[in-house]
């Protein structure tokens, strides 16, 4: 695998003039570590799952962070298998990053068509989205559709979708 690393994903966002605000924090490892940090950042905040379908295909899915993902009913919206978390080392192995760090941009990283890459639609459509930079230790915030340009930039070809949620119980 080529790892580009941080410094290729700073160059890529200067080379394609997307515009983007950083934020170096403590190390967050779950959304509710990451709400400590976030008070302080503005814009959607996401959640990413790294998982594997039954046929062996790998999916990473970027949502808000409040959201409860449904994965019996994700297979159907996203066109895949029934899914389950992927391991680390897989993680490690396509995406060059380890578990806390997850993030679209670790598409960098990701030989195209090896991991399919899926975006909630609220999110591909925000001003400001939050992500890791490949680290859990800052954020950066950018546009949905620069996200969505850089996936391009790198190969990928995107899936914007309505996510389905888990309904928290009233």
């Amino acid at each position: 695998m080529n790892r580009r690393g941080e410094a290729g994903l700073l160059a890529d966002l200067a080379s394609l003039a997307i515009p983007f605000a950083s934020h170096e924090h403590i190390a967050v490892f779950t959304v509710e570590e990451s709400r400590r940090v976030d008070a302080d950042i503005p814009g959607a905040h996401t959640k990413n799952l790294f998982l594997k379908d039954t046929g062996g295909a790998y999916w990473l899915v970027t949502v808000p962070a409040e959201a409860r993902v449904d994965l019996k009913a994700l297979p159907d919206v996203i066109g895949c298998k029934r899914v389950s978390f992927g391991k680390a080392e897989d993680m490690d192995r396509l995406l060059g990053i380890s578990p806390g760090s997850v993030t679209p941009l670790a598409m960098i990283n990701a030989v195209p068509g090896n991991v399919g890459v899926v975006i909630d639609g609220g999110l591909a459509a925000a001003s400001r989205v939050n992500v890791h930079p490949l680290r859990n230790t800052a954020t950066l915030g950018l546009s949905g559709a620069d996200i969505l340009r850089l996936l391009a930039h790198w190969g990928h070809q995107p899936r914007v979708a309505a996510i389905p949620t888990v309904q928290e119980p009233a």
